[in-house]
């Protein structure tokens, strides 16, 4: 179990502690020296109880290292601490699915969810890891989840197998309370509290047995503030927006697979044309045959339904003509910058792009290309392109990467899918099905 601000606390009026342990076990030693300093200092923070403070420097950590399942624990608990149970649902809930699939989020994420009424869904969970959790943890943890005798149950059980500590007794008397059952939890409770107390202890246990109380009692049993305005994980750190390359891959390849659909008739309707030998200087600007199964000959190969009037993709924003527009479009392309002559060299002609990821929202293409410059370096000498696409009445945001010609783009392609990822190399006069064009293509260095 996870240390916190309150290693010795009781868990409210009983004796457990639901939040008890190493709180960094486990986690990556080769985090970047930011991030490791924010864990540092938020572990420090947990320890001393300055919530506060702990969530600032967890979520610096987080923000460094998104998908770092120890750093998302982390944060999950300086919520729980600080009260923010709404947050530390979600930040739970990440933790696990990043990999962090351990008893102690279980537990703790049931208890983030009973603080907010959510007792079906804590109980779900909590029957799901029945197996893996202390039955004196687990059976409190059921009684505040809304099923207070199945808890008493289970704690029965095994006090009568042997297992008869205080920390047991004691949650069973607060379940015996939840449960309404007053006279056994009295007599449970008398056990092990003296009797000058046991008249506060019963009517600190009314006070919050009451069926509307279920925020005020998970925080007065964690010794947390209570009533604390949350209005949820910050969405930077929301975990959908810091997608993994296997999920960039993912996307990317679906997307892939909805334009082809959408293209198939049209490949098949097309008949193919032989193409004539020409010079290598103009090989990138020649027709390729429409073929069937062949996702880059049927874009290429413009037709009514699916071409579009040449886009230019260029280095800075420009505004883009649509259909409409042919004087606007001319006066565009006349304005447009040059690729400078380093860029020439460096990447052939420049006529080509490479899609690398489709994505949905703008937000998620710009942090994604981030992330494929990490894995690809090579594309750090080639602007970004954002552009915005409808396939199948659903909205995307492409990236790709500009400044290519024909071969090095094929070139750069093979090695982002010799890694498994999805990419499309295609002309940029021929911009790929369901590009919308909205006047603005987004491009930078």
């Amino acid at each position: 179990m996870y240390s916190t601000a309150k290693s010795n606390r009781v868990i409210g009026l009983a004796v457990t502690t639901a939040l008890a342990g190493t709180l960094l076990a486990g986690c990556t030693m080769n985090a970047a020296p930011a991030a490791t300093a924010s864990a540092s200092r938020a572990e420090a923070a947990l320890a001393d109880g300055r919530a506060q403070q702990a969530v600032r420097h967890a979520e610096a950590a987080v923000l460094a290292e998104p998908r770092n399942a120890a750093y998302r624990s982390m944060l999950a608990v300086a919520y729980l601490d600080a009260g923010r149970f709404a947050s530390a649902e979600t930040t739970f809930n990440d933790a696990i699915e990043l990999g962090d699939n351990s008893p102690r989020n279980a537990l703790s994420l049931s208890l983030a969810m009973s603080a907010q009424g959510k007792y079906r869904e804590a109980a779900t969970l909590l029957n799901k890891w029945e197996s893996q959790i202390a039955t004196a943890d687990l059976g409190l943890a059921l009684a505040l989840a809304g099923q207070p005798e199945r808890g008493i149950h289970l704690m029965s059980n095994a006090i009568r197998a042997g297992d008869n500590t205080a920390k047991m007794r004691q949650n069973l008397a607060y379940s015996y309370a939840l449960a309404g059952r007053w006279r056994e939890a009295r007599l449970m409770a008398a056990q092990d509290v003296p009797g000058d107390q046991l008249n506060d202890r019963i009517e600190q246990w009314a006070l919050m047995a009451s069926p509307d109380a279920w925020h005020t009692r998970v925080a007065a049993l964690l010794q947390v503030p209570a009533g604390v305005s949350d209005a949820g994980q910050p969405t930077q750190l929301a975990l959908a927006n810091n997608p993994s390359i296997e999920q960039l891959a993912s996307e990317a390849t679906a997307v892939a697979a909805a334009d082809s659909a959408e293209l198939a008739p049209l490949a098949v309707a097309s008949t193919p044309v032989p193409v004539a030998p020409v010079a290598e200087s103009a090989r990138d600007e020649a027709p390729v045959p429409a073929r069937v199964n062949d996702f880059q000959a049927a874009f290429a190969a413009p037709t009514p339904a699916v071409a579009q009037d040449a886009a230019r993709f260029v280095q800075s924003p420009v505004v883009q003509p649509t259909p409409a527009r042919t004087a606007a479009r001319n006066v565009a392309a006349a304005a447009a910058p040059a690729v400078p002559a380093s860029r020439a060299a460096a990447s052939g002609d420049g006529t080509h792009l490479v899609q690398l990821g489709s994505f949905s929202s703008e937000q998620g293409a710009r942090r994604a290309w981030g992330i494929y410059v990490k894995n690809y370096p090579e594309l750090a000498s080639h602007d970004m392109v954002i552009s915005e696409a409808v396939v199948r009445g659903k909205r995307y945001w492409r990236v790709s990467a500009a400044g290519f010609g024909r071969s090095s783009s094929n070139a750069m392609c093979g090695r982002v899918k010799a890694s498994g990822n999805g990419c499309f190399a295609y002309a940029e006069g021929r911009p790929l099905p369901g590009a919308v064009d909205n006047g603005v293509r987004l491009a930078r260095r």
